[in-house]
């Protein structure tokens, strides 16, 4: 069976074309990288769509940067864009895809410190992440496929060895920096990588599921609980903590934004438990325990 996964050179498209391949799939990557298939090459597109069993598009620019008005440009254009490609070039095939699974984010929510967003009672923000978020998954769901599932996964912060967070963040708790940022009250809704994985297989033999998913384990915790829990396993009993004014200063050295420190993302998977999908890492211990 045949997978598309769109931006599959990144730190998560990387992991899981390796699972998928592992597991005995025909894995096709599209990406602005050599020796896959390029985005400008539309016939060769939907070509690899015909007759896929999944696609996955995880394309997008990093939000890891400074939200200047070129990076802002270029973090919404290569989402709305890249899936609207992707849109159209379902459109052209005989045979498309069963299912198209397109990434979103859990930062689509409002900052929530009084109760945990859900995908019926969540409530959607405000700001320039967030009107990135809806508009993807606008352009999305703007296209009306009799014969292809579509799902918009909107992912928590990711936990793997190979990229994402964990390795900032280990680096602040060595460097003696591991306390709380900001008053540590913000929720930190994560997942671990193999569980992302999973979910692409769960939604896959589920042919009934359609929609808005949450990708986030079922047991958010608070930066308190985040930063206490890796000194614990870095056996480093002591961190300094990181006052607002600090994290302003240190964002802006090393070009990032404390958006993604500050805001407090408390969401929780509902759908997917409901569901009765099982989470293979559901509590933040067992999650850093293996990323470390």
């Amino acid at each position: 069976m045949k997978v598309v996964i769109a931006g599959g050179t990144g730190f998560v498209g990387k992991y899981v074309a390796e699972k998928f391949k592992k597991d005995g799939f025909e894995v096709s990557i599209i990406s602005r990288q050599q020796n896959h298939i390029n985005w400008t090459n539309k016939k060769a597109i939907a070509t690899a769509l015909e007759g896929a069993y999944l696609l996955i598009n995880l394309a997008g620019k990093s939000v890891d940067c400074r939200y200047n008005q070129k990076n802002k440009n270029e973090i919404l254009e290569s989402r709305v864009n890249t899936t609207a490609i992707l849109g159209n070039a379902i459109l052209q095939c005989h045979q498309p895809p069963m299912l198209w699974i397109n990434a979103s984010t859990a930062t689509i929510y409002r900052h929530a410190e009084d109760r945990p967003m859900t995908e019926t009672n969540g409530e959607i923000g405000t700001g320039f992440s967030v009107n990135v978020a809806t508009k993807w998954e606008q352009a999305f769901f703007s296209y009306h496929l009799k014969n292809t599932r579509q799902v918009a996964l909107r992912l928590a912060i990711i936990l793997g060895k190979d990229g994402g967070v964990v390795k900032p963040y280990a680096n602040l708790v060595k460097y003696g920096l591991g306390g709380v940022q900001g008053n540590g009250l913000q929720m930190f809704s994560w997942i671990h990588i193999e569980d992302v994985y999973r979910i692409f297989l769960f939604l896959a033999t589920h042919e009934n599921l359609t929609g808005v998913f949450n990708a986030a384990a079922p047991n958010p915790v608070s930066n308190y609980t985040l930063m206490a829990t890796l000194r614990k396993l870095l056996h480093i009993p002591f961190g300094l903590p990181s006052p607002k004014w600090m994290l302003k200063i240190g964002a802006a050295l090393i070009k990032t934004e404390t958006e993604l420190v500050l805001k407090s993302r408390w969401v929780l998977p509902e759908r997917l438990l409901h569901e009765n999908f099982e989470f293979t890492f559901n509590t933040i211990d067992k999650a850093l325990q293996d990323v470390l």
